[in-house]
């Protein structure tokens, strides 16, 4: 493809976008006429290109092209839902009558429908998500190839490769309902990683390093993320263990997303409704430091989850989530609020961009001040009890001495409660992980169980 196609490549999204809407108009309609009291359509047009490289050599190249709608129907509490990929006349009839036959077999629910006419989206706006570049599986290639072998070059300890990526993805789709909600979105991401192995026999290590971002200037170049796999891989060579104690642990700001993670879980309507949190009634009560807080906005630049409305339509806001080391409110849609006997939070779907307030400096700055401890960079396994709270969790990382790395570690494991870990919360840094919608730097907790084998 030459350069000339890629700059005068026409933008075709609003023609697809309006077919998308016609054909939610024709789905609620046919719903309406097969006597359903209310109706919810899906409708989205997927597409995207994937490369895999790995030692030089091009693996897979991959490009995916996918449509579907889904019907959900509402006749009074009971609900029914179907879905397809085929859109074809007589297949998208087939599908709202499933959908019809489904709801008539269903149990009455009574926190079943859709979500209160009143508070459906009324404006519609983009965040700057949009950014189409024709897919080009050579250009695409050539990236993969220049990101791995500047990997591989860095040193020659790095003697084997886990391979390189390059993905793209566009994805269009409309919501539409019967309260005379239609609305739409589009979006592009783009990614390139490599994962790189350091030493030899018994004593390899492997680590990486990726980009992501809605728009190609946003990615980190190839070579600089391979460069950084090897440094991360070559710095994990001849890890040693740790004896059994406690002691402060700073989480990386892409492994302290995942603290982020388990809050947002146990504030979300099903675990709520379900009673299977460690959160519950915690509206008004203090979980965090007093200096902690936890912003969600909607409404964020090229924002990974940015959107004028969830996904049942109703407009989104921004707000606290954590003031004051206090929680807020929880994390719902209008399913779970009814169940809670609450409203909807605009969440269906999931939560938005998400910004933990820092109080620290850079990843450095917060080595200097733990003085003495363990940095995590890679959690292994799911050992978080989302009932009790209960984190147990396998580990590696670097030893802190003098607030500096003295020495890599793994084989280890890292245990607490995540209610007295929020509580021990000292510091959130200044060095955000900008590649999710979780935006934290690394966090420091006061101390925390670290098991291992090694002596004292």
């Amino acid at each position: 493809m030459s350069h000339h196609d890629v700059v005068s490549a026409p933008d075709d999204s609003p023609a697809r976008i309006a077919r998308l809407s016609d054909l939610a108009q024709q789905l609620l309609g046919r719903a309406r006429d097969m006597g359903a009291d209310q109706c919810e359509v899906n409708c989205n047009e997927d597409s995207g290109l994937a490369v895999n490289v790995r030692m030089g050599e091009v693996e897979t190249v991959e490009a995916t092209r996918d449509r579907g709608v889904s019907v959900t129907v509402y006749f009074g509490t009971r609900k029914g839902s179907a879905s397809s990929a085929d859109l074809r006349e007589d297949s998208l009839a087939a599908t709202v009558a499933q959908a019809c036959a489904i709801a008539r077999h269903t149990e009455e629910d009574p926190c079943a429908g859709l979500a209160d006419a009143g508070l459906m989206a009324k404006h519609q706006a983009e965040f700057d998500g949009w950014h189409p570049l024709p897919f080009d599986a050579d250009r695409a290639i050539d990236v993969a190839l220049a990101c791995e072998a500047a990997g591989r070059g860095v040193d020659p300890r790095i003697g084997n490769s886990d391979g390189a990526s390059m993905n793209a993805n566009a994805s269009l789709s409309v919501y539409a309902n019967s309260h005379g909600f239609s609305g739409a979105e589009r979006s592009t991401s783009y990614s390139i990683g490599c994962a790189l192995i350091a030493g030899a026999g018994e004593a390899m290590q492997r680590d990486g390093w990726y980009s992501v971002a809605l728009a190609p200037p946003d990615l980190e170049a190839p070579d600089a993320i391979g460069r950084k796999a090897a440094q991360r891989a070559l710095a994990r060579l001849q890890p040693r263990q740790l004896p059994t104690g406690q002691v402060p642990v700073l989480f990386s700001a892409e492994m302290a997303r995942s603290l982020i993670g388990s809050f947002i879980g146990a504030i979300s309507g099903g675990a709520l409704y379900r009673r299977a949190s460690f959160l519950l009634d915690s509206v008004g009560t203090r979980v965090f430091p007093d200096w902690f807080a936890i912003e969600e906005d909607p409404f964020l630049r090229r924002g990974f989850r940015s959107a004028a409305f969830d996904a049942e339509g109703v407009a989104t806001r921004r707000s606290m989530l954590v003031e004051a080391g206090t929680v807020q409110r929880y994390v719902l849609g209008s399913y779970s609020a009814r169940k809670l006997g609450l409203q909807t939070t605009a969440n269906s779907g999931g939560v938005h961009n998400l910004t933990v307030k820092a109080n620290a400096g850079d990843l450095a700055s917060q080595l200097v001040a733990m003085g003495r401890g363990l940095l995590v960079t890679e959690l292994m396994g799911q050992g978080v009890n989302a009932i009790t709270g209960d984190y147990s969790r396998g580990a590696a990382g670097f030893w802190i001495e003098n607030g500096e790395v003295a020495y890599p570690v793994d084989g280890i494991t890292i245990a607490g409660n995540l209610k007295t870990m929020f509580a021990g919360i000292e510091a959130v840094g200044s060095d955000v992980d900008l590649r999710s919608h979780v935006r934290t730097g690394s966090i420091r907790i006061d101390r925390m169980t670290v098991a291992g084998t090694g002596a004292v």
